[in-house]
């Protein structure tokens, strides 16, 4: 599963597109991407088999409510509907995380239908084999986006490979009661005589922290306590950090002009970059379905494309699930998690729909 990577890797992007203009994140901008890539492959696809170009807008604003809309219904009903059904507004912060694909693919189907419903001379089947290709390009683009977040993470390797996640813990060391100007987490050159081959890694944290009225000696107290509280206590630092909690912290301050760096050495936990499996399955059955459709155009059977997309994209979800951390906490101790079971009937209806296209046979 990692032989593409050779090592691990300590993982820490900053979120924000931006420093200092946190609103513009990586996720929220290649979604955004995803859709304007999208729109421009609909209109080749339009223009090459005589559609109406203009239809194109009609089309992308149909696609773009059922993917918000149904995504963040998709959550809100299939993981967490106590917690949204009693706070109903809160269905509406999107921004705050929360996005289902299987509703997004639902609602996608749906909005389709009223779309060709309303548009003569488009069947239903033809715009939504047409629509799957893009689909799975934006959603290769989501998964990075999800990537740049450190979300929706994988399981513990339990090797030497794999991804350590160190962003959320930055963020906890970045409330010390100390002046801290920047933190970085990396990958030492220096401890690899420490590495055992179980997936407990090293890493190490640079602070650099302004020296203000602080002497060295005081700055040691204060560290030695709040770093190990940040490294052993909290839930991320648990999940993605393996801080020994019987031994004193491990660190070395170097005094230099106007501040002191800390370094803090610790280990990770390596974990199975989930993200890159599903983004790079996505961009290939992309690759694929678009492949299709420049060698057979409008002689593709209806609903062929939409069949090949259901069953490939949805039967790797289903077999990343088997790597990934538990979501949400009713999915501890099930044999299949929620995003397996809701990936069965669509690979099924996949089948279905190829059949069906084989059958009528190329045009």
């Amino acid at each position: 599963m990692l032989s593409f990577i050779l090592s691990y890797v300590v993982w820490d992007p900053n979120p924000a597109v931006f420093s200092g203009f946190e609103r513009l994140r990586w996720y929220s901008l290649l979604f955004a991407l995803g859709f304007i890539i999208s729109q421009q492959f609909m209109v080749y696809f339009f223009r090459k088999e005589g559609q109406d170009e203009r239809l194109v807008d009609k089309l992308t604003i149909y696609m773009v409510l059922a993917t918000i809309i149904g995504a963040r219904l998709g959550h809100v009903l299939f993981y967490e509907p106590d917690k949204y059904l009693s706070n109903p507004l809160s269905i509406l912060k999107v921004w705050e995380g929360g996005l289902a694909s299987h509703g997004a693919a639902v609602a996608i189907l749906l909005a389709l239908w009223l779309y060709a419903k309303r548009t003569p001379g488009q069947s239903y089947l033809w715009v939504v084999d047409r629509i799957v290709i893009v689909t799975a390009m934006t959603g290769a683009l989501i998964r990075v986006g999800n990537l740049m977040n450190s979300e929706i993470v994988g399981k513990d390797s339990g090797t030497d490979s794999g991804f350590v996640f160190a962003r959320d813990t930055e963020e906890i060391l970045q409330n010390l009661k100390v002046p801290i100007e920047s933190i970085d987490a990396y990958k030492p050159t220096d401890r690899g005589s420490e590495l055992t081959g179980n997936g407990i890694v090293p890493v190490n944290f640079d602070l650099i922290i302004s020296k203000g009225n602080f002497s060295k000696d005081e700055l040691s107290q204060i560290l030695e306590q709040d770093i190990k509280y940040a490294l052993t206590r909290f839930n991320s630092s648990q999940e993605f950090l393996a801080e020994p909690a019987e031994t004193p912290l491990d660190y070395e301050i170097k005094e230099q002009p106007g501040n002191y760096l800390v370094t803090v050495s610790t280990f990770g936990k390596a974990k199975y970059p989930t993200q890159i499996y599903e983004a790079a399955s996505y961009f290939l059955i992309f690759l694929v379905l678009l492949a299709l459709w420049i060698k057979f155009k409008s002689n593709l059977p209806d609903g062929l494309l939409l069949g090949l997309f259901l069953i490939s994209v949805f039967g790797m979800r289903f077999i990343w699930e088997f790597y990934k951390e538990v979501q949400v906490d009713f999915e501890s101790g099930m044999q299949f998690n929620m995003g397996q079971i809701l990936s069965v009937p669509l690979v099924l209806l996949g089948i279905f729909l190829i059949f069906k296209a084989l059958k009528t046979g190329f045009k």
